[in-house]
C-alpha cells in the first residue's frame, strides 16, 4: 500500500512516499481504505523527534493521526461496523508505527465513529483530533450556559472548534484571541475577538465586564500565565501545551484521548449544521511535506487536509 512515512527524525523533506505491506488486522481492529485524512500540529512534532521519550517509534513510521474512510476489513471480534461502512478516527495507540497517511489504516474499534452520510470526506478527517481536543477541554474546565469564555488562538485548528462548542454548552460570551485578520472571520462564529500582545488582559477586561468565568489555552507562551490573571477559580484554567505551568497553579492540563462517544456527539453537531469544521487547505496524500511546511507556517485558519 501507498503511505507517507519517515524512517528518521527531522524536516519536512523526511517524509517519504512508501510501499508498505499492507497492515494486519487484529480482533478489535478495523482495517479503513481512507479518503482523507487530517494534518495537525502533533504530526510535524512527531517528524521531528519530539514525542520520542513518550512513544515506542517503529521505523518506517507513518505519520498521522486522523482519518475518514471506509471499512475495508474487520476483525473476528468487532459487531459494531460492517464492510462498507463510512468512518472517521482519531486513530491512537501507545507506538507509533501504522499513522493514518496511508492508503489502508488498522484502527481500533475504540477510536472510530460513524460518518455521517452528509459529511465531506475532508471535513471528516478535519474533525477527530482537533474536535476532541477543544470538547474534552470545555468538559475540563466544565463550561456552561451563561459562561464567559476565553479562548487563546481561537482561529486556529483546535480554536475555531472549541470557540463554537462553547456556545453549543451554553456559553454566554466567548472571547477568542487572534491576529487582526481573523477578527471579522471569528465575529461570524459570534465570538469576540481579541488581539495578542501588550495589553490583551485590558482588552480582555473591557469586553468581560463580569469577569472571565473560564479560559482554555490552545498557544502557550504567556497564555496560562495571563488566564490566571483573569480567571477567579484556577481549576476553570485549561491547557493542551504547557502541563508543568497549568498543574502547579490548580488549573487542569489536558491530553487528547481518543473517545468514541465524544467524537459520535461531534459528528451529529457538524450533521445538524451546530459545528463547522473550516478545512483552509486540501493537498493530495503526496504533498504531505508541503502541508506540513504551511501548518508550521502558524496562523493557519482551520484545518488542513490530506485527500488520498
Amino acid at each position: 500500500m501507498r503511505a507517507m512515512a519517515i524512517q528518521r527524525y527531522g524536516g519536512p523533506d523526511v517524509i517519504e512516499e512508501l510501499d508498505l505491506p499492507e497492515p494486519k488486522v487484529g480482533p478489535d481492529t478495523v482495517l479503513v481504505r481512507t479518503r482523507a485524512v487530517g494534518v495537525n500540529p502533533v504530526d510535524w512534532k512527531f517528524r521531528e523527534g519530539r514525542l520520542d521519550p513518550r512513544y515506542d517509534v517503529h521505523f518506517p513510521a507513518v505519520l498521522g493521526w486522523d482519518l475518514a474512510g471506509v471499512v475495508e476489513t474487520i476483525g473476528p471480534g468487532i459487531v459494531e461496523y460492517a464492510l462498507g461502512d463510512e468512518v472517521i478516527g482519531y486513530v491512537r495507540r501507545d507506538e507509533i508505527r501504522h499513522g493514518t497517511y496511508a492508503e489502508l489504516v488498522p484502527a481500533p474499534v475504540r477510536t472510530l465513529a460513524r460518518k455521517p452520510p452528509s459529511m465531506p470526506w475532508p471535513v471528516g478527517a478535519g474533525l477527530p483530533l482537533a474536535g476532541l481536543t477543544a470538547y474534552q477541554v470545555l468538559r475540563a474546565v466544565s463550561v456552561g450556559p451563561g459562561d464567559t469564555v476565553l479562548v487563546h488562538a481561537a482561529a486556529g485548528g483546535v480554536g475555531h472548534l472549541a470557540v463554537q462548542l462553547a456556545r453549543i454548552l451554553g456559553a454566554g460570551l466567548v472571547i477568542g484571541t487572534a491576529s487582526p485578520h481573523n477578527h471579522d472571520y471569528l465575529r461570524s462564529m459570534g465570538v469576540e475577538p481579541v488581539e495578542y500582545g501588550d495589553g490583551l488582559a485590558d482588552r480582555v477586561r473591557a469586553l468581560a465586564t463580569d469577569g472571565v468565568d473560564a479560559a482554555l489555552d490552545f498557544v502557550g507562551g504567556d497564555a496560562i500565565e495571563l488566564s490566571l490573571g483573569l480567571v477567579a477559580a484556577p481549576e476553570r484554567v485549561a491547557s493542551i501545551t504547557d502541563a508543568g505551568t497549568v498543574l502547579a497553579a490548580g488549573g487542569r492540563y489536558v491530553y487528547v484521548r481518543p473517545d468514541h462517544k465524544g467524537l459520535t456527539e461531534l459528528a451529529q453537531w457538524v450533521d445538524s449544521g451546530q459545528l463547522t469544521v473550516h478545512i483552509a487547505q486540501t493537498y493530495p496524500l503526496r504533498e504531505a511535506a508541503a502541508a506540513h511546511r504551511l501548518l508550521q507556517e502558524g496562523h493557519v485558519r482551520g484545518k488542513i487536509v490530506l485527500e488520498t
